[in-house]
């Protein structure tokens, strides 16, 4: 601890002529960041030279939701108490970094859960490490202005960034079509808890392959040094190019062929340092983990990286196959990655010609089979001039795994169904996890102090099964001191929204929160139209004894997702009615915050009571976020759907909220022919809250077709020409949802036993630690060593 102080003593000196009191936030957090890098160099150099010597494994994903790190390396080295204090006694309040942006280098889920598997695999010591993009300015920062979603660069990098080491020496060179670009690496250090192993993420940034001396240049080589300088730039300018056109669609396939290309170029550089270009000891020494398909494209790119190295098509695809895993993590059609073969010839089609080799090697395997015409059909890589990653992955690696039960059933039942009938040995199950490192012993110290109290040691943050001690003491005491702290979170979560958003609410009120991605499946829309309901009603008299709730939403909607950014203007358009209205503004509060990221969840997950998880029963795949607000006492108001299931499986469906629709209902209706329309006409309420979208109770500026109120409600009511009336049955599950979210209201005025739920979810919240799925991951799919708890 000593020697970090010593440190940051010298670098406040030696970069700032400044002590550490006269530092701005800024340069305190990247004086105090070199400082911890240069504290555990030694321990980080011991790992990377003890995984150079086992099998190990590599996530591949375009995402890395890290959020701020500081606090998190802090709390995992075991000294951020002791930091704070050193620093207090210079005048120095460490909360100063809540300045700090976080790193702009994910959106949703995919990318914070894939954040919790390096944390776990750094504490469960796994050799693992991450590659991925490091993108200059993330997806968007997310402002609301009149109700309106308005993205701005979410430039995270501007103030220097301590935890990324550039390694200039690693760099490789990608080419495309017309175009070679350089990769540089930036390695991140993964700490873990409790261990002296570090892993490393390392993220590559596109750059031009000359310097150019520009001065140098007449004005035509000035011109084209700087358009083969953005060129390159570009492809990891930002996350997500928005791809409703040609050129982001381009710009998208780059990006993923980059990191891919770049991060197996760097395996097998560190492979042949040991064996020289004796490859028959590849797969048995590497495992390469696809996250979602955004990485599909590193089968074929292994494949041509092999064969460049002197091996036959054949021999390299095997090795590619034992090499490489796939997680699937969608049900939905448009979000399993098709690239249309085209495309693929302009960009890369090196790859686009191995792809078709492995779409032959399917075919000629399948027919070995005896597999039925019709069966193949439906199972071509290549179809319709159109290549399918999903398939891809699925043939041309050694497993394939959901992420929740239900989701895995579905995979094997439905979406890939053909599939798992002809290789079902590939298929397993690996349910989703969250580091409770962060997401409770960080963000929530003073429920930690209560839970390591009743279990007696912290032995819980790196073997959270041991929360099961917590069922049998759960008295009226404990469930005072934990609605003490509640309520402590509530106060501090409305002081932050206060300060981040200008919106007061009452601590006092139940916090009823649905933060996570924007979307129709998700059903933001429902939670609107259940608030809707419930507001007529107290205008009517009919909720007499309604306890004050504050609904809070957070999320961003991509830039081109018009209908998912109505839904934003609409939410914000009841804010405005329901928080204005003398009759309910002490009974309602709507708040939509703004640039729903990482840390603002940290102080959200621990200050909710109930947990809106609403997705289309079936649709989503596991979730996190559920998770999350489980661990620290939320109780969960959702369908039956995702990891919703073994949330309620775990502590029991009488202590959740879990209403609607279930898979079976879904397939049903869709048989028998859902008719949205005779529902609608048929209730009285449900109609009136509907036609809140278009009878003037709400203004959306006269905006006109596609993401207008008008626009969602002939989606809802008529349907489209793509796609049927009311796809997500809001609807149909409005109903049971209101009633469902009226009893959960009721239920909350009796704080004794609403706080016993809230413990019961919290003790048996052990299975969903990601350091359990992390350990599944090495046992089942990667077969590598593990830390023995």
């Amino acid at each position: 601890m000593s020697n970090i102080m010593e440190k940051l003593e010298l670098t406040a000196q030696s970069m700032y002529c400044k002590k550490i009191e006269e530092l701005t936030p800024s340069e305190l957090h990247l004086s105090l960041g070199k400082a911890v890098m240069g504290e555990i160099a030694d321990n980080w150099a011991a790992s990377k030279a003890k995984h150079n010597s086992e099998r190990r494994a590599y996530y591949f994903s375009a995402e890395f939701l890290m959020g701020r790190m500081m606090y998190n390396n802090l709390y995992c080295l075991g000294i951020l108490d002791d930091v704070k204090k050193m620093l207090k006694k210079k005048g120095v309040d460490i909360n100063v970094f809540e300045d700090i942006d976080d790193a702009a280098l994910g959106n949703g889920g995919l990318g914070r859960l894939a954040a919790c598997y390096l944390d776990s695999a750094a504490t469960m010591e796994v050799p693992l490490d991450g590659y991925g993009i490091r993108y200059k300015y993330g997806l968007f920062k997310q402002l609301i202005k009149d109700g309106y979603q308005v993205e701005v660069a979410d430039d995270w990098q501007r103030f220097d960034d301590p935890w990324c080491l550039r390694r200039e020496d690693e760099a490789v060179t990608v080419s495309f079509k017309g175009q070679t670009v350089k990769a540089v690496p930036y390695d991140m250090a993964v700490i873990g808890c409790k261990t002296t192993n570090i892993n490393t993420l390392r993220l590559w940034q596109a750059e031009a392959i000359n310097e150019f001396d520009f001065q140098a240049f007449n004005n035509t080589e000035y011109n084209r040094a700087v358009q083969e300088k953005n060129d390159a730039e570009n492809i990891t300018k930002v996350l997500y190019p928005n791809d409703n056109k040609y050129e982001g669609k381009v710009l998208r396939l780059k990006q993923q062929y980059f990191f891919c290309s770049a991060s197996l170029q760097d395996i097998m550089r560190r492979y042949k340092a040991k064996h020289g270009n004796d490859f028959s000891f590849f797969a048995k020494e590497n495992a390469i983990q696809l996250n979602d398909t955004h990485p599909v494209c590193s089968i074929p790119e292994l494949v041509r990286l092999l064969m460049n190295e002197g091996m036959n098509f054949d021999e390299a695809f095997e090795i590619a196959r034992k090499t490489c895993a796939y997680t699937n993590h969608t049900v939905l059609g448009e979000a399993l990655e098709k690239w249309h073969a085209d495309l693929m010839m302009q960009v890369i089609p090196e790859i686009y010609h191995i792809i078709c080799l492995i779409a032959n090697k399917l075919q000629e395997e399948l027919t070995a089979k005896g597999i039925s015409e019709d069966m193949k059909a439906k199972m071509r890589i290549v179809d319709a001039n159109t290549v399918h990653m999903a398939r891809l992955a699925t043939y041309a690696g050694t497993y394939v795994n959901g992420v929740a039960k239900l989701h895995t059933e579905i995979l094997k039942d439905d979406v890939l169904k053909e599939w798992y009938q002809v290789y079902p040995e590939r298929f397993q199950n690996k349910t989703n996890g969250i580091t409770q490192r962060r997401w409770l012993g960080l963000c929530n110290p003073e429920l930690a102090a209560l839970i390591t109290e009743k279990v007696g040691s912290d032995n819980w943050l790196i073997d959270l099964s041991l929360l099961s001690k917590l069922n049998d003491c759960i008295d009226a005491k404990t469930i005072t001191k934990f609605n003490t702290i509640k309520k402590k979170k509530k106060v501090q979560l409305a002081e932050y929204i206060k300060k981040m958003d200008g919106v007061e609410i009452n601590p006092d009120s139940i916090y009823d929160i649905q933060v996570k991605r924007l979307h129709e499946y998700k059903r933001q829309l429902l939670n609107a139209f259940s608030i809707m309901t419930i507001y007529f009603r107290i205008k009517e008299g009919k909720l007499p004894n309604w306890t004050p709730t504050t609904f809070i939403f957070g999320a961003k909607a991509a830039p081109g997702y018009a209908r998912a950014k109505a839904i934003i203007k609409y939410i914000n358009e009841i804010a405005d009615l329901v928080n204005n209205d003398p009759d309910t503004k002490d009974k309602l509060k709507v708040v939509f915050i703004s640039n729903y990221n990482v840390s603002y969840a940290e102080k959200i997950v621990v200050a909710a009571d109930l947990s809106e998880q609403t997705s289309t029963a079936g649709l989503e795949a596991s979730g996190t976020g559920n998770m999350k607000f489980m661990l620290n006492g939320a109780l969960t108001l959702g369908t039956y759907d995702g990891a919703n299931i073994e949330i309620a499986e775990c502590a029991g469906e009488e202590n959740e909220y879990i209403f609607g629709a279930r898979v079976e209902d879904i397939e049903r209706l869709k048989k028998e022919g859902y008719d949205p329309k005779k529902l609608y006409e048929a209730n009285p309420e449900i109609k009136k809250v509907v036609d809140t979208l278009i009878d003037g109770t709400f203004d959306d500026d006269g905006a006109q077709g596609e993401g207008s109120f008008a626009e969602l409600h002939n989606a809802l009511i008529n349907g489209t020409s793509w796609q049927e009336a009311d796809h997500y049955f809001h609807i149909y599950d409005l109903p049971l949802y209101v009633e469902t979210k009226i009893r959960a209201n009721k239920d909350y005025a009796n704080r004794k036993e609403f706080g016993k739920k809230c413990l019961i979810n919290i003790a048996n919240a052990g299975k969903f630690s990601s350091d359990r799925a992390i350990v599944e991951y090495a046992k089942d799919i990667w077969h590598t060593s593990y830390r023995k708890v």
